[in-house]
């Protein structure tokens, strides 16, 4: 909108995003120069809203960045004390044991944490240190400067005509300028997602891949608790429809958090990630450990699967790429803020170096070499066949490859190269009259939940009267296309439930529901026509976890 008028504020580096990459970068830059003006831009109503609690954290990142952490008071309370991995049949299932796993595979000395508790923290620590930190921040656009590098970001706007005009109640927001902008933004964010297409950085990488992830929050029996037990499953109820797995983790408070991940390279249309995960949790040894608990809380999130061969490039002229904006996601230990953060730190020694040399607005290529070259690249190099195996070959075959992999690369050498993805999640998808529709059981509102009811529980709010975030490139598609040829999947890949088709007299019509979307992006990734594009709504709407 060239018209819109705008003030604008000047700062060194822009941050999007208060996850842990952004604000490792924060906290860093201010430790190397306290005079740097740091601004960090949260779309969540507060930082952590949009982070549902409930992860295994390697503290390798948080060591890097402040060594001092249990001193300040850091959230890692509930250190991991078992390790358990179960492949499930539909009535049983098989204990994998930990001798033949490799190293990297161990969690000892992690810590099972409320991420958005860490994140929180973090974010006292940045303000301490004198970064500015606003959410309820969306930001919609980037600005570009004369010579087509990234100047700034446009944020706060509120207000919007449903058609997405200004109108006499729209507040036009404000330009943030930096010498540097940093774009945190979690998996497929809008601005990355521009900044990849804009400046071709996918070139020459493996294709991205995805999973979408499922958590709810439990509160079990104290009898069935075990704190610092972590369980990851494969398997049933998966089999050979998709690859995928579950983790349960137990915290503290008699609190347990479980997910499910689906890969979302699956073939069948009529797969359905979300009832997969409520089937799940009636396998026997998952309902005995929830009989009698309560759900507190839901949400869902894609995941990048991708991992070393698919990182695009991670900066063009004025912006660097961090996080999972890149996808630094190491597969098989499911595990990735400790990379984030690293990759925060990473960018912010790159930036302070280059504004030091009296530089702004170029390529930041010191910050790629150290990603690719440090820890960051070889945590992932180690883990980069794992996930084209398990494509390629299945479950079976996949461990045992899998790990005769992770094991010879433990000694700086693979057997297999490094193999590729071939194509994406989308263009995996294939015609619904290939597959047969999948019988799934009615969820019993005990231990297995409808969608709608569900999302409740994961207070996402929208204002109705703002433009819808989802934007369809052709209307017609959705009906004319996906629904004969692929059984229109986006009934069933959003965790949501925010597609319908409905059937009306002048026949089916396609409903986008977009109050209950709770920002995992699985339909900007799996839309086998990719028509369907995510972008951020005004600031403060999504959903809003709770503070646990």
């Amino acid at each position: 909108m060239a018209e819109i008028e705008r003030e604008a504020m000047e700062y060194d580096v822009v941050i999007v995003g208060a996850g842990p990459a952004g604000l490792s970068a924060a906290i860093r830059l201010k430790q190397l120069d306290a005079d740097l003006n740091v601004v960090v831009l949260e779309k969540g109503s507060e930082v952590g809203a949009h982070i549902l609690s409930g992860a295994v954290l390697d503290p390798c990142g948080l060591d890097a960045l402040i060594p001092d952490w249990k001193e300040k008071g850091a959230p890692l309370n509930v250190p991991v004390k078992a390790d358990n991995f179960y492949v499930l049949g539909e009535a049983g299932q098989i204990r994998v044991p930990n001798w033949p796993m490799p190293p990297l595979m161990n969690n000892h000395g992690n810590y099972i944490v409320s991420m958005a508790n860490v994140c929180r923290w973090m974010a006292e620590q940045a303000e301490a240190l004198g970064v500015e930190i606003f959410p309820g921040m969306s930001c919609s656009e980037l600005v570009y400067g004369d010579n087509g590098e990234v100047k700034g970001v446009v944020a706060g706007v509120f207000g919007l005509e449903a058609d997405g005009s200004y109108g006499p109640n729209t507040e036009p927001g404000m330009e943030l300028h930096g010498k540097y902008v940093f774009l945190s933004e979690g998996v497929r964010g809008s601005l990355a997602k521009e900044v990849i297409a804009k400046y071709d950085l996918q070139k020459g990488k493996e294709p991205q891949k995805f999973g979408i992830g499922m958590k709810e929050i439990w509160e079990i029996d104290p009898a069935k608790h075990r704190e610092g037990t972590v369980t990851h499953t494969m398997g049933w109820p998966l089999g050979g429809n998709a690859g995928g797995g579950s983790f349960i983790y137990h915290l503290d408070n008699n609190q347990v958090y479980v997910g499910f991940v689906v890969h979302l390279n699956y073939k069948n249309p009529h797969l359905f990630p979300y009832m997969e995960f409520q089937r799940f949790k009636h396998h026997p040894m998952v309902a005995e450990l929830l009989k009698g608990g309560k759900r507190v809380a839901y949400g869902a999130r894609a995941i990048t699967e991708g991992g070393y061969q698919s990182m695009p490039k991670m900066v063009a002229p004025g912006v660097a790429l961090l996080g999972c904006s890149v996808g630094m996601v190491n597969v098989p230990r499911i595990k990735g803020n400790h990379n984030a953060m690293l990759s925060g730190k990473a960018a912010a020694e790159a930036a302070h170096a280059a504004i030091k040399a009296g530089r702004q607005s170029d390529e930041l290529s010191d910050y790629e070499t150290e990603v690719r070259t440090g820890a960051i690249g070889k945590d992932l190099k180690k883990v980069r066949n794992v996930k084209p195996m398990w494509s390629k070959w299945g479950l079976v075959p996949s461990l045992a490859l899998g790990g005769l992999d992770m094991w010879t690369n433990s000694f700086g050498f693979s057997l297999f190269g490094t193999l590729g993805h071939g194509k994406t999640d989308a263009a995996a998808t294939e015609e619904a009259s290939k597959h047969k529709p999948i019988d799934y059981p009615k969820p019993d509102g005990t231990i297995s939940f409808d969608r709608l009811t569900n999302v409740s529980f994961a207070a996402t709010n929208h204002e109705e009267s703002q433009p819808c975030h989802l934007r369809l490139t052709d209307p017609d598609v959705p009906v004319k296309v996906n629904l004969p040829k692929y059984a229109e999947p986006a009934q069933r890949y959003c965790p949501a439930g925010v597609y319908e088709v409905v059937e009306d007299e002048g026949g089916p019509r396609f409903v986008v529901n977009f109050q209950n979307c709770v920002h995992c992006k699985t339909c900007d990734i799996k839309d086998p026509s990719q028509n369907i594009t995510w972008v951020t709504p005004q600031g403060g709407d999504g959903p809003n976890y709770p503070n646990m």
